[in-house]
């Protein structure tokens, strides 16, 4: 479109600076670009430098024997031109302009053209590609968050379903002997309770941004000694001694207690699992309003280059499981404001430190509310 509008511009300003060429311009000065013959009788006058192949011999005899102006367009010499010839009085005037430099023009502007399309092609890919990626990454986020979400709900499930398997095995066993197993049957009833958090939990986790309102104080102390209950069946299956331990007395930090809960849990699981003899849960009061709970074991211990690994997703991952209990710690103790260490040697058993914010303890029957509140009824707030 461009270059149809340049040509026609082209080909109307030629043709009207001929026409005022022919109508009173001097044939010894010429306007630029253009070269005027003027027939008198037989006799032909020319502009100066005027091409050898100028003037058209058949327009000026055509222009003699017509009184309308006739434009043509000739080419002489290897060269085009305009010709324009008309009567003016008792002569005949004809005007030529030489086309070369309009062509050079249209070629300067078809080589601009070409440059802009291309770059104009290369922008469109570019831009293309970017706003591609873009529309397709919340498609690639979501199905990550989907995967990430398989492989939580699969490791924070196993935990609990174990603790109540072996329960119930418990349970049936004190049937079959006739004994009581009112004590298995409350743990199994506790455990379905904590399952029902640890769903709910998983479910809701989008929101916790939304929910950090619904904080409260938790008494970290007597959580992990119910932590430390709950996993009591399956460490008398293997040998193993719990042991909790209270050191100074300001336990209670401010947060979500069935979060915090499976932060324990994890803790308790992970300790479990590398070790045959014994666990401490140390709670103590940490410098300048911390709260510091401690599960060491006694088992094989790590590497202490690899103990930022043990939070990587997937990174930890042994024979029992997908690496993923200590990473979700992580992020349900940064989701608190705290923070997560670890510490041990090959052979000489691990330690896991964290360190939360201490809160204000709130009335007792405050702290029980949550306990009594039903699965599934919002009553809990979630990690991250």
């Amino acid at each position: 479109m461009v270059y149809g509008v340049t040509v026609s511009s082209q080909e109307g300003a030629a043709r009207r600076e001929l026409a005022a060429a022919t109508h009173g311009a001097s044939v010894a000065h010429p306007p630029p670009c253009v070269w005027l013959f003027e027939l008198r009788g037989d006799m032909v006058q020319s502009s100066p430098g005027a091409p050898t192949a100028l003037p058209v011999r058949a327009a000026l005899a055509e222009g003699a024997a017509s009184r309308e102006p006739k434009v043509v367009r000739a080419e002489l010499g290897g060269h085009a031109y305009l010709v324009r010839t008309q009567r003016r009085g008792d002569r005949v005037v004809q005007a030529a302009m030489d086309l070369r430099y309009q062509a050079e023009e249209r070629h300067r502007l078809l080589r601009t053209l070409a440059a802009a399309e291309v770059a104009g092609l290369l922008c469109a890919l570019l831009v293309g590609q970017v706003l591609a990626r873009r529309a397709i990454a919340p498609l690639g986020d979501a199905l990550a968050r989907q995967r990430r979400f398989a492989a939580d709900v699969s490791h924070e499930l196993r935990t609990p379903l174990t603790r109540l398997h072996t329960r119930a095995q418990l349970a049936a066993r004190r049937l079959r002997h006739g004994a009581d197993p009112a004590r298995d049957l409350d743990q199994l009833v506790t455990g379905t309770r904590q399952l029902g958090e640890v769903v709910e939990d998983l479910l809701l986790s989008a929101q916790f941004r939304q929910l950090r309102g619904l904080f409260g104080p938790v008494d970290l102390a007597a959580l992990a000694e119910e932590a430390a209950a709950a996993e009591t069946a399956r460490a008398e299956a293997g040998g193993v001694r719990i042991e909790v331990l209270r050191q100074g007395s300001a336990h209670v930090v401010l947060g979500a207690e069935s979060a915090l809960r499976r932060v324990l849990s994890a803790l308790l699981d992970n300790a479990l699992a590398h070790t045959e003899s014994h666990i401490w849960v140390v709670v103590s009061d940490g410098p300048s309003g911390v709260v510091e709970l401690t599960v060491r074991d006694d088992g094989v211990g790590l590497d202490p280059g690899d103990a930022e690994g043990l939070f990587t997703r997937f990174a930890g991952g042994s024979r029992r499981g997908f690496g993923l209990g200590l990473a979700l710690v992580r992020e349900v103790v940064d989701g608190h404001g705290g923070t997560i260490t670890v510490d041990g040697r090959p052979g000489g058993g691990a330690a896991f430190t964290v360190r939360l914010p201490a809160g204000r303890a709130a009335p007792a029957e405050a702290r029980e509310a949550p306990r009594r509140a039903a699965p599934g009824s919002g009553a809990h707030p979630i990690a991250p």
